[in-house]
Protein backbone atom coordinates (compact mmCIF):
# COMPACT_ATOMS: atom_id res chain seq x y z
CA UNK A 1 0.00 0.00 0.00
CA UNK A 2 1.14 3.78 -0.99
CA UNK A 3 1.71 5.33 2.30
CA UNK A 4 -1.79 8.27 2.82
CA UNK A 5 -1.66 11.45 4.75
CA UNK A 6 -5.39 12.70 5.69
CA UNK A 7 -6.54 16.03 6.37
CA UNK A 8 -9.65 17.72 7.09
CA UNK A 9 -10.72 18.95 3.86
CA UNK A 10 -13.42 20.80 5.46
CA UNK A 11 -10.81 23.40 6.92
CA UNK A 12 -9.10 26.14 4.99
CA UNK A 13 -6.15 26.02 6.74
CA UNK A 14 -5.53 22.57 6.36
CA UNK A 15 -5.93 23.02 2.57
CA UNK A 16 -3.94 25.68 2.26
CA UNK A 17 -0.98 23.59 4.43
CA UNK A 18 -1.62 20.48 1.76
CA UNK A 19 -1.04 22.97 -0.85
CA UNK A 20 1.88 23.87 0.26
CA UNK A 21 3.21 20.57 1.19
CA UNK A 22 2.32 19.14 -1.97
CA UNK A 23 4.38 21.94 -3.70
CA UNK A 24 7.57 22.59 -1.78
CA UNK A 25 7.98 19.09 0.22
CA UNK A 26 6.53 17.14 -2.57
CA UNK A 27 6.09 13.83 -0.51
CA UNK A 28 5.95 10.39 -1.51
CA UNK A 29 2.62 9.81 -0.12
CA UNK A 30 -0.98 10.09 -1.36
CA UNK A 31 -2.84 13.16 0.22
CA UNK A 32 -6.41 12.75 0.58
CA UNK A 33 -9.38 14.74 2.95
CA UNK A 34 -10.89 12.20 4.94
CA UNK A 35 -14.08 13.38 3.70
CA UNK A 36 -13.67 11.54 0.58
CA UNK A 37 -11.00 8.79 2.28
CA UNK A 38 -12.75 4.94 3.84
CA UNK A 39 -11.74 5.84 7.18
CA UNK A 40 -13.16 2.08 8.69
CA UNK A 41 -10.40 0.70 6.18
CA UNK A 42 -7.46 2.66 8.87
CA UNK A 43 -9.59 2.13 11.75
CA UNK A 44 -9.73 5.89 11.79
CA UNK A 45 -13.05 8.06 12.82
CA UNK A 46 -14.14 11.26 11.55
CA UNK A 47 -13.66 12.78 14.99
CA UNK A 48 -10.03 11.73 14.99
CA UNK A 49 -9.63 12.88 11.47
CA UNK A 50 -11.06 16.09 12.45
CA UNK A 51 -8.98 16.90 15.60
CA UNK A 52 -5.32 16.20 13.96
CA UNK A 53 -3.80 14.99 10.42
CA UNK A 54 -3.52 11.17 10.11
CA UNK A 55 -0.11 9.45 8.21
CA UNK A 56 -0.94 5.63 6.86
CA UNK A 57 2.30 3.86 6.73
CA UNK A 58 2.66 1.32 4.11
CA UNK A 59 2.43 -1.17 6.75
CA UNK A 60 -1.02 0.17 7.61
CA UNK A 61 0.45 1.79 10.39
CA UNK A 62 -1.40 4.99 11.86
CA UNK A 63 0.29 8.38 13.10
CA UNK A 64 -1.59 11.11 14.39
CA UNK A 65 -0.68 14.88 14.79
CA UNK A 66 3.10 15.89 14.48
CA UNK A 67 3.59 12.50 14.76
CA UNK A 68 1.85 11.72 11.17
CA UNK A 69 3.77 15.18 9.88
CA UNK A 70 7.45 13.74 10.72
CA UNK A 71 6.35 10.44 8.97
CA UNK A 72 5.02 12.47 5.46
CA UNK A 73 8.24 14.18 5.75
CA UNK A 74 10.41 11.34 6.01
CA UNK A 75 8.52 10.48 2.55
CA UNK A 76 9.55 13.62 0.92
CA UNK A 77 13.21 14.51 -0.66
CA UNK A 78 16.07 15.65 0.96
CA UNK A 79 16.25 17.70 3.37
CA UNK A 80 12.64 16.66 4.74
CA UNK A 81 13.89 12.96 5.88
CA UNK A 82 16.57 14.21 8.11
CA UNK A 83 13.95 16.73 10.04
CA UNK A 84 11.06 14.37 9.90
CA UNK A 85 13.65 11.84 11.84
CA UNK A 86 14.84 15.03 14.09
CA UNK A 87 11.49 15.90 14.67
CA UNK A 88 10.86 12.31 16.53
CA UNK A 89 13.65 12.81 19.01
CA UNK A 90 12.71 12.97 22.89
CA UNK A 91 12.23 16.33 23.44
CA UNK A 92 12.08 17.63 20.22
CA UNK A 93 8.62 15.64 19.24
CA UNK A 94 7.71 17.27 22.82
CA UNK A 95 7.80 20.60 21.23
CA UNK A 96 6.17 19.46 18.17
CA UNK A 97 3.20 17.48 19.77
CA UNK A 98 2.95 21.01 22.02
CA UNK A 99 2.91 23.09 18.80
CA UNK A 100 0.67 20.96 16.61
CA UNK A 101 -1.85 20.72 19.47
CA UNK A 102 -2.08 24.93 19.48
CA UNK A 103 -1.72 25.04 15.88
CA UNK A 104 -4.66 22.67 15.55
CA UNK A 105 -6.88 24.57 18.18
CA UNK A 106 -6.25 27.47 16.67
CA UNK A 107 -6.46 27.09 13.10
CA UNK A 108 -9.82 29.11 12.42
CA UNK A 109 -7.67 32.06 13.39
CA UNK A 110 -4.65 31.04 10.73
CA UNK A 111 -4.22 32.27 7.32
CA UNK A 112 -6.46 30.43 4.87
CA UNK A 113 -8.75 29.67 7.82
CA UNK A 114 -12.81 29.92 7.53
CA UNK A 115 -15.44 29.43 9.96
CA UNK A 116 -15.20 25.60 9.48
CA UNK A 117 -11.79 25.32 10.48
CA UNK A 118 -12.92 25.43 14.35
CA UNK A 119 -12.81 22.38 16.06
CA UNK A 120 -14.09 22.28 20.08
CA UNK A 121 -11.27 20.93 21.84
CA UNK A 122 -11.05 17.24 22.28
Amino acid sequence: MRPLMIFDGDCGFCTASVNVIRRWIRPDCAIEPWQRTDLPQFNLTPEECTQAVQFVDANRRVSSGSRAVMAMLRTAPLPWPVLGAIGDLPGIAWVANRTYKWIALNREKLPGSTPACSVPAA
